[in-house]
């Protein structure tokens, strides 16, 4: 017997030790009555000594409290008022031009943030798929002179298809011609369509350009903050401190919680934060675009430093304005950058010198470069000088150079320096003996 066994027999003793004792007792008393029969005395015994089960008690039902199967909130914040550092009005100043840079869409040339709609969605789920069900649904939209946030939030989930309606029926009605979201690529509108479709409905946003501006953030700022979160940025970007705000991994678990309960009170910090998910965006957005844009530099006056630049570079890059990302590089090179955006910076504008044939410029770019022990400007003067210059004296000792420097760091600058020293050498020779015979 092991000793969970033991345990098991002592615990059942102890529970039924207190009923042995009881009915050693009653015995006794029922012995010193005479005029009862053994047979009658067990009789008794039993009855006196049965367990009487307690009939368990019905429990008590507990009415949870009335609420709406689908509420709509409103809030409208006037264009003059401030979002941590930028004001609501600046998102109206942004040219289509540059929501196109942004969104790598030309559908946004003709258009501004006056016809837009910004999207977020609070869901059951944060991953997505078919049984996910987006319970608050915010829009926000520029409009008589404010910034309207709209909230259609559903209190019960047999109502959605009410929710689904009257989604319709005022997105019908806004008629709006393009959408700005913060990963709605990925998640907020492909949950959105598909819950369409689920109700034999189609979404209107489908087709319109669509700024998702995760996409440009990472570019702009992933090199300068440690994360690229919406609630990161805004604390960073907008200085905005968003205090009460809770985990969106908290979000289905609350909303779970109400529609036991029916305490509103779980809910109304995710509305909250729904709300600061739309103005974070819209003002990471404003400022985003301002960094592009000179007239808006009274907008941003402290937040388009050399890190700022560098990001809107990379922007200009990807989308083919290569000398207009050139003229940012050079604008971050003169403002403060971290040592290694500083050789990066510089490494992309030597490459564009290079590509435009830009020689010196190139040159002293990676010439500058060197003392730092960076292997491709040893290789970029090495190759200059051996194809451009025929100096092969020169371009040998940057070879060595380099290739003293990638010995057990980069074996594949290693190899790429050894094999043009061998080649250079060779050349070195036939030149100093092509002079020997004359």
């Amino acid at each position: 017997m092991d000793l969970e066994d033991k345990l098991r027999l002592l615990r059942k003793a102890a529970r039924t030790r207190p009923k042995r004792e009881s009915i050693h007792k009653t015995w006794q008393e029922l012995e010193k009555n005479t005029e009862l029969s053994t047979r009658e005395k067990l009789e008794k015994l039993i009855r006196l000594t049965r367990e009487t089960r307690p009939q368990k008690e019905a429990p008590v039902l507990v009415e949870s409290p009335p609420r709406e199967p689908l509420q709509v909130f409103e809030n409208h914040f006037p264009l003059h008022i401030r979002y941590g550092s930028v004001s609501i009005a600046s998102g109206l100043k942004i040219k289509g031009k540059t929501l196109s840079l942004l969104s790598r869409d030309h559908c946004f040339d003709g258009l501004d943030l006056r016809t837009a709609l910004f999207l977020d969605l609070e869901t059951t789920g944060l991953s997505g798929g078919a049984g996910v069900v987006p319970f608050l649904i915010g829009l926000g939209y520029y409009g008589d002179e404010k910034f309207h946030v709209v909230q259609f939030f559903l209190g019960d989930l047999a109502a959605e298809e009410r929710l689904i309606r009257e989604l319709r029926s005022f997105l019908a009605q806004m008629n709006f011609r393009s959408v700005v979201t913060f990963n709605g690529k990925a998640f907020d509108l492909p949950l959105l369509e598909t819950r369409f479709v689920l109700h034999r409905e189609s979404l209107s946003l489908g087709g319109l350009p669509h700024l998702d501006f995760l996409f440009a953030a990472r570019s702009l700022w992933g090199h300068k903050h440690e994360s690229c979160r919406l609630s990161h940025l805004a604390h960073e970007v907008l200085g905005v401190e968003r205090g009460e705000d809770i985990p969106s991994a908290e979000i289905p678990f609350r909303y779970f919680q109400f529609l036991r309960s029916g305490d509103f009170g779980l809910v109304e910090p995710v509305l909250y934060h729904n709300q600061e998910d739309i103005l974070s965006l819209l003002g990471i957005v404003a400022v985003g675009g301002g960094i592009f844009d000179e007239e808006m530099e009274g907008e941003i006056p402290f937040l388009c430093d050399g890190m700022d630049l560098f990001g809107a570079s990379k922007i200009l890059e990807r989308t083919g304005e290569f000398e207009r990302s050139a003229l940012f590089i050079r604008r971050a090179l003169e403002g403060k950058l971290s040592a290694e955006i500083s050789v990066l910076a510089r490494k992309k504008l030597a490459g564009y010198f290079k590509h435009r044939r830009e020689w010196e410029q190139a040159v002293r770019l990676w010439e500058e470069m060197t003392p730092l022990g960076q292997l491709f400007c040893f290789r970029e003067l090495a190759m200059y000088y051996e194809h451009r210059e025929k100096d092969f004296e020169k371009a040998r000792q940057l070879a060595e150079e380099g290739f003293i420097l990638a010995n057990g760091i980069s074996g594949s600058y290693a190899r790429d320096f050894s094999r043009r020293l061998e080649r250079l050498r060779k050349k070195l020779a036939r030149l100093k003996g092509g002079m020997g015979g004359t």
